[in-house]
Parts: structure tokens; C-alpha cells; sequence
């Protein structure tokens, strides 16, 4: 786990409103084909009106900081929030500072 790449990628509010989302799929995400178990699909994440680019750059950047976890179904990918990395994260943020 890399502490400063997480804390850069919760730097951006809308990041973190991804984040947000993803704690609770069900109540945020429209229906989609496959069920939000197994994630949400990358076009599910267009509602916050920025382009479909720059929601993939934000969606990555989560990605790389081990925030979420995708799986691939056909063309489509699905995002989770990683619980364990999170928790992990903010165990070692409370006992650090």
C-alpha cells in the first residue's frame, strides 16, 4: 500500500465522490445489465457530468492508488471500493497522526 499515493488520489473532490458513490451502489447507480455485486460499470460514473475521459483518468488514478478493484466483463469494466485497503489505510492513519 502507498500512503501518498492514496492521499493524492482522495485530493480531488471528485474522487472522493466517486468514493462516496461506490459505498453505496444500489442507492446511487442507476440499473445496469449485471448486478452492482459485481461492481459498477465505467458509463455508470458519467452522472457526474465531466467527460467520459476524464472520468476514466479519475477512475484510474483510484485504481492505481489500490482505492478500487475492477473486473473485466466483455468490453465493460466494473469498479469496487477496495474495503480492505481502505480500512488498512485509515487504521494507519489514526495510529500515525
Amino acid at each position: 500500500m502507498d500512503e501518498l499515493k492514496i492521499v493524492k488520489a482522495l485530493a480531488h473532490p471528485v474522487r472522493m465522490d466517486i468514493l462516496k458513490w461506490l459505498k453505496e451502489p444500489e442507492k446511487h447507480f442507476g440499473i445496469q445489465e449485471h448486478p452492482v455485486g459485481l461492481g459498477v460499470c465505467a458509463n455508470q460514473f458519467q452522472r457526474c457530468g465531466l467527460a467520459q475521459s476524464t472520468v476514466s483518468s479519475h477512475l484510474a488514478t483510484l485504481s492505481r492508488a489500490g482505492l478500487v478493484t475492477t473486473r473485466r466483463i466483455g468490453q465493460w469494466i466494473f469498479y469496487k471500493r477496495n474495503e480492505e485497503t481502505i480500512a488498512v489505510f485509515l487504521k494507519g492513519l489514526m495510529r500515525d497522526l
